[in-house]
């Protein structure tokens, strides 16, 4: 009996990537339109993978180059620019055989996609950290101060001692392990972007969890960034504990 195109669509569809090629041979043959149809979406499925898998490999040019380093360290921070809230830095150690697919500048990727990839991080990575310079602290010493000091925090706060750090663009004053700043890094290797995702679905998820604090500024939406509706909340209700008084100057 002819196998329905509806249970060989449920097949190519619960398939692995690596089964592909297999059920390819099979169907391939089947000379029914919806089943040719399925199958030019399985081929289409394998391009996507090969290009993702070889973008991958040119995002892994900095750990391989320096992979005679026992533990590279990936450093990033987001929360540069907002209003309010903390800047948050990630340091992540990913395994020297990492094959995590996806990895990219966080602001490239979808807000699911970022929580997807955080738990694959955070399961497969040799070891994580988290650092963050408070609203209060931004405004003592800087944001380029903060940010630093969150970085440093974040390296601090790993399991193991790193020998090397890929950064973010930057050169981390009172670090002790040699360090190699990559403009655009996050777009560039793996260790960062992995560190990029982790910092920015941390900020992401304490701003929402502001936002039930202070439901007025729209904070799980616009993550303490100066949108619209967010300067006008300020202008209407003053600043909250966790603006940053350096930063509002020309809204209050």
């Amino acid at each position: 009996m002819e196998q329905r195109i509806g249970e060989i669509k449920k097949i190519f569809q619960s398939a692995d990537t690596t089964a592909l090629p297999a059920l390819i041979e099979i169907y391939e043959a089947d000379e029914r339109s919806g089943v040719q149809a399925i199958v030019a979406a399985a081929r289409k499925r394998e391009a996507a993978l090969a290009k993702e898998v070889k973008r991958i490999r040119q995002m892994q040019k900095y750990e391989q180059e320096y992979s005679h380093y026992t533990y590279i360290c990936g450093i990033d921070e987001v929360g540069r620019g907002p209003l309010a809230g903390p800047v948050v830095a990630g340091a992540v150690v990913l395994p020297k055989d990492c094959e995590i697919l996806y990895l990219n500048d966080s602001k490239q990727l979808s807000e699911k996609k970022r929580e997807e990839l955080y738990d694959v991080i955070m399961e497969e990575a040799v070891a994580t950290g988290i650092g963050y310079a408070s609203p209060e602290r931004i405004d003592e010493i800087n944001i380029l101060q903060a940010t630093y000091e969150a970085m440093r925090q974040a390296v601090q706060a790993l399991q193991i001692t790193p020998d090397l750090l890929l950064n973010d663009a930057v050169t981390i004053p009172g670090v002790s392990a040699e360090q190699v700043p990559i403009i655009k890094g996050d777009a560039k290797s793996v260790s960062i972007a992995a560190a990029s995702i982790i910092a920015k679905v941390t900020r992401d998820r304490l701003m929402c969890q502001y936002d039930q604090v202070f439901p007025e500024y729209y904070f799980a939406g616009n993550k303490g960034y100066g949108s619209q509706a967010h300067i006008a909340a300020l202008k209407k209700y003053g600043p909250t504990p966790i603006h940053r008084r350096s930063f509002i100057k020309n809204f209050i």
